[in-house]
């Protein structure tokens, strides 16, 4: 009977597979039989059942198996180094290990003991950088909206969004705890870059969403106002009654023209603090299609019938989920507040 083995230990017996092993073996199997059954030596069978029969029970001893070759406080030496730096690799932790203790240890036993107590390597959260004016305007709009519920619903959401034919592998990771996502030390910020992609503008509002239209070249206040506002944005918020329009601060949205065009369509504009893409859920939407372009063997031209193929439903919850990414946001910043969840 082969063995079966991964990398250079021999594979430990799950739960599932020792539970079978004895049930086989009370159903009256021989030893030979069941270690064909479950792919395992006949020694192996024996020894479980060994263990049941003198011992009821299936488990491993507390203990056995190689003894780390750290100690506890080695290990929460190694856990001080990744939090000093959460952006270093196992390899470079592991040198640095070596400097500082003298003792040679391998980056696979770094990620190991660093699993072990809770520190996973998980891609950063990447975010446009935010002066203090920007912290400052985000929270005195978040607590304007704080008590908002069904006003979302008549809250229509716009944006361009810009997809990339190439995507970054991703290969950057921070070592953290559960809910530790938004620490400082645990972001990475980047500035968005020019790669070759397609340019798309579109809105969702409660249960509808409007039609996907192409930018080709530079959007400015003019053609905002003739290829987008005109033929789309506004006959799509005339056929929702008390619809009020959000976009974000970009030039060709907040320009003089574009004023006066929105005051004699009486749109009502939601005000919107800059540089905060998190706070609207159309972001998700965007999340959803670039995700499953990146997957999309086609060309880019699927965006489109991603974008139909939302389903409505999809549409509401990231809407009713507007509430929550303020919460979310004044948890964040320390804000105590008393919000409950939707109504």
């Amino acid at each position: 009977m082969p063995r079966r083995r991964k990398r250079a230990r021999f594979e430990q017996l799950t739960e599932f597979e020792r539970g079978r092993i004895i049930g086989l073996r009370e159903a009256g199997l021989s030893y030979r039989a069941v270690a064909s059954r479950v792919q395992r030596n006949s020694s192996t069978v024996m020894r479980v059942w060994k263990q049941w029969t003198d011992e009821c029970r299936t488990t491993r001893k507390s203990g056995s198996g190689p003894r780390n070759v750290t100690s506890a406080r080695d290990d929460r030496h190694l856990v001080r180094m990744a939090r000093t730096d959460r952006t270093a690799s196992s390899r470079q932790l592991a040198a640095l290990w070596s400097i500082a203790t003298g003792v040679s240890l391998c980056a696979s036993s770094i990620r190991r003991r660093l699993l072990q107590c809770g520190l996973r390597a998980r891609t950063p959260l990447y975010r446009i950088p935010l002066t203090h004016d920007h912290r400052r305007l985000r929270l005195q709009w978040a607590n304007q909206h704080r008590d908002w519920r069904a006003d979302w619903q008549h809250v229509v959401f716009s944006d361009e969004s810009r997809f990339n034919l190439w995507y970054h592998d991703g290969r950057i990771r921070v070592r953290r705890y559960a809910g530790e996502r938004h620490l400082p030390e645990c972001i990475i910020e980047r500035h968005s870059g020019r790669t070759p992609g397609v340019m798309v503008w579109g809105a969702i509002a409660y249960h509808r969403r409007s039609q996907l239209l192409r930018i080709v070249g530079n959007l400015n206040s003019n053609r905002y106002i003739r290829e987008v506002l005109q033929p789309e944005a506004v006959p799509f918020l005339q056929s929702l009654p008390g619809a009020v329009f959000q976009q974000d601060n970009a030039r060709p949205h907040t320009a003089r023209i574009v004023k006066s065009f929105f005051a004699a369509q009486q749109v009502q504009l939601l005000p919107w603090p800059a540089c905060s893409p998190d706070m609207s859920p159309i972001e998700h939407v965007w999340d959803v299609i670039g995700r499953r372009l990146a997957r999309d063997p086609r060309p880019v031209a699927s965006a489109d019938e991603l974008w139909k193929n939302i389903p409505p439903n999809n549409l509401t919850t990231n809407t009713n989920n507007q509430y929550s990414a303020i919460f979310k946001y004044l948890a964040t910043v320390g804000v105590k507040s008393n919000v409950r969840g939707n109504s």
